[in-house]
């Protein structure tokens, strides 16, 4: 009747109910799938005829699978033998509400027990202690039926499983281990009672083949026996098991018939037996009992011990020594890390002034064009004023040419300052800031200063592919800065062209984790060896120029954790020169 090592759901036929959760039922099964169904659902139809309208769910499930549905509180009743359900209720706390009443067997507090069998051949295999030296298979350590109930037994006669010349455990199904004592691939075999008869019902076998070791005799037991007998298989709850239903189903259980095969439930007995094996066996829940004393261990060890102590002797001076290294070592840590700190200070501000000379040389190099742009509010602010003075002088005025007067005069002062807030804005040295700003306005601001500095410069398109509230954390000025080299770049490579084909591109535009900037122009291009040596501190293509530019412009870029690099354009002349920026930019 009981059950096999497979993971399983069975969903038993029960009317749809959508406002109570299912119950559902761990069963330990070790005969497979098919017959823990056949063995256990008249249990879940009965539970859902008397406690309508709960569903319950039967879940197959080996040893260690049940367990860890115990564990994790996937189940919550539980149906297994005494010795694992002994394990568990030590270990989780499960609590047995009612016990099997099997056919067949005295009573449910002596129900089940093991065989060790061999073939009936064997003319040297009488009893237990006759397995000294040979082949023994069983099916786990841990299988209560199928190796501890035995295992008692013979330690009883003097046989401990290291005296077998070999035990193999076959696990699940059992039948495994009948078939290899059949085979001679084992002397003997340790399977719970009754399965030979079992077996030999259903024809596999023949039960005159094999013999029981050391037979006992018990009243109301018809099967072989090699073990005393222990209480049935118990039905338990679990400690999140709701108290109501625990009560519920332990009632069902008492009122339950016979099922066609004879099974029904009784009160729950004393499973203490069960106990008393663990610990006479100091397996389970009282494994601890094996730990061995001190004078034992010292016998048993005393050359590793030895050595133990030898090893720690020489970790105390090591640690000793150590420790003096460690001190003396610190200190000069200390003193490299603020020199390093001085060093870092040093290279923050030399690195500041660079970026400074760069801003003040693109100043210079534009200086013409800013000198020309701001003389134009200049004169026109002189004419106005000229032309004011010569109509009071001469009478002919009046209210409203006067206010237009006045007003061209503010607004091209205006201009100028605008100009002039710009450039100084631009110009002034301080310390870098990065704070979050619109990649679109930080783009718009450098494109509009540089329209401001070079009336004369080419159109600048600008394709905006940006998403919505696309920004960066960043210094903006040292953007624009970056910004306004690659455009002045850009003017300086297409001076050859007429200035109706000179024309600049800007792209925005999302890639991956990062945006990507790009500046394309018309130029003629660069030759393989510049290049490659294009972001070299101080190489230059121009007469006039110091090299210095890109260098700083790449420096800037890549502290921003972002990358700067040129691609000759691919359906045109000219280049394109890319940055990118993080989406979300780090701590520089």
């Amino acid at each position: 009747m009981l059950l096999g090592i497979l993971v399983s759901l069975v969903y038993i036929p029960a009317a749809r109910t959508e406002a109570v959760a299912p119950v559902r039922i761990g069963v330990l099964a070790f005969l497979g799938s098919e017959a823990a169904l056949s063995d256990w659902s008249p249990l879940a139809r009965h539970l859902e005829a008397a406690l309508p309208p709960r569903r319950f769910v039967l879940a197959y499930y080996d040893a260690a699978g049940l367990r860890e549905a115990v564990r994790r509180e996937e189940v919550d009743l539980v149906v297994t033998n005494s010795g694992h359900y002994a394990a568990l209720e030590s270990e989780f706390g499960i609590s047995r509400i009612a016990t099997l009443d099997s056919p067949g067997v005295p009573s449910p507090a002596r129900a089940i027990g093991s065989a060790v069998i061999a073939r009936a051949d064997r003319r040297d295999l009488e009893v237990l202690a006759d397995l000294k030296g040979r082949r023994v298979a069983a099916v786990a350590e841990d299988a209560f039926g199928g190796f501890q109930m035995a295992w008692r037994e013979l330690r009883r006669q003097g046989v401990e499983p290291q005296d077998f010349a070999q035990l193999d455990f076959l696990g699940f199904p059992i039948s495994r281990i009948v078939t290899a004592v059949a085979e001679g691939e084992a002397d003997a075999g340790i399977v719970r009672a009754c399965l030979l008869e079992e077996l030999a019902r259903s024809g596999a076998i023949r039960l005159a083949d094999f013999k029981v070791l050391s037979p006992r005799r018990e009243a109301g037991f018809a099967c072989g026996l090699s073990s005393e007998l222990y209480p049935d298989w118990p039905i338990a709850t679990l400690r999140h098991t709701d108290l109501r239903l625990a009560k519920a189903v332990a009632a069902a259980l008492l009122s339950m018939p016979p099922t066609a095969k004879g099974y029904a439930w009784t009160a729950p007995v004393d499973y203490r037996p069960v106990h008393d094996l663990f610990r006479d066996l100091q397996v389970g829940p009282y494994s601890y009992l094996r730990e061995n004393t001190l004078q034992a261990l010292a016998r048993r060890y005393w050359p590793f011990l030895l050595f133990l102590f030898a090893a720690l002797a020489g970790w105390v001076m090591h640690t000793v020594r150590v420790e003096q290294q460690v001190h003396a070592r610190t200190a000069a840590l200390r003193a490299a890390l603020a020199e390093r700190d001085a060093a870092e200070a040093g290279m923050r501000a030399h690195q500041e002034q660079l970026d400074h000379l760069s801003r003040l040389s693109v100043l210079g190099e534009l200086s013409g064009t800013l000198a020309h742009e701001l003389n134009q509010p200049l004169a026109a602010i002189g004419n106005y004023a000229q032309s004011l003075l010569r109509r009071l002088e001469s009478g002919r005025y009046t209210l409203a040419i006067l206010a237009e007067a006045s007003r061209e005069i503010a607004a091209q002062a205006e201009r100028a300052g605008g100009i002039l807030r710009r450039i100084r804005t631009f110009a002034k040295k301080r310390v870098a800031v990065r704070e979050k700003r619109s990649l679109r306005e930080v783009v718009q601001e450098a494109t509009t200063l540089f329209g401001a500095m070079l009336p004369d410069a080419p159109r600048v398109e600008i394709d905006d592919r940006l998403p919505a509230g696309a920004a960066v954390e960043a210094d903006a000025l040292q953007m624009e800065q970056v910004l306004l080299n690659l455009l002045k770049n850009a003017v300086d490579a297409m001076q050859e062209l007429a200035p109706g084909e000179r024309a600049i591109a800007v792209t925005l535009e999302r890639a991956g984790h990062h945006y990507r900037i790009g500046v394309r122009d018309r130029g003629a291009g660069l030759s393989p060896a510049s290049a490659e040596r294009l972001f070299e501190p101080f190489f230059t293509t121009k007469s006039d120029g110091m090299g210095l530019g890109l260098s700083i412009c790449k420096t800037i870029v890549e502290a921003h954790g972002g990358h700067l690099w040129a691609e000759p354009n691919a359906a045109a002349p000219g280049m394109t020169f890319f940055f990118t920026l993080p989406t979300d930019a780090p701590d520089a």
